[in-house]
């Protein structure tokens, strides 16, 4: 076998899912996200204290998101939280892949274990695109704070 250096991911297709605990997690979400879908937004305040205040976070319009991209509203989806766009359809790509593993047999699996060097450099760029985030939902926060 090749010798692949730890900083590059590999893809096999094993007999089994190498992924179970994140199967899982993908299914919760995609559950989640349909039952808004069908029974609109909770009923409860999701908010902490700062949102009354007018202080968003970075997951402020993520409930209201995920529930616009299971309807297809990738747009507005996008506008309230890229986040819960982008996780939604995480999650979908994640269940389509167990779907298709149960059916074939065969799973997609991917294993990746990069050098520290590049993990500080992700952990980084993570903190920057969440501050960024974190900016982005203060400028709505107008939208964010309707009812």
């Amino acid at each position: 076998m090749e010798s692949v250096a730890p900083s590059q991911p590999t893809v096999r297709v094993d007999t089994a899912d190498g992924h179970r605990l994140a199967t899982v997690f993908a299914l919760g979400v995609v559950v989640v996200a349909a039952v808004l879908a069908v029974a609109g937004l909770p009923s409860i305040d999701l908010h902490g204290p700062l949102h009354r205040l007018g202080i968003m976070d970075p997951l402020c319009g993520g409930t209201r998101s995920a529930r616009l991209t299971i309807l297809g509203q990738w747009g507005l989806a996008w506008t309230y939280n890229p986040l819960g766009l982008l996780t939604v359809i995480g999650a979908a790509t994640l269940v389509v892949r167990s779907v298709v593993g149960a059916l074939t047999h065969r799973w997609i699996n991917v294993s990746w274990c990069p050098s520290a060097r590049l993990r500080w450099l992700l952990i980084s760029v993570g903190i920057v695109v969440l501050a960024m985030l974190e900016i982005r939902q203060q400028s709505l926060a107008w939208l964010l704070t309707e009812s």
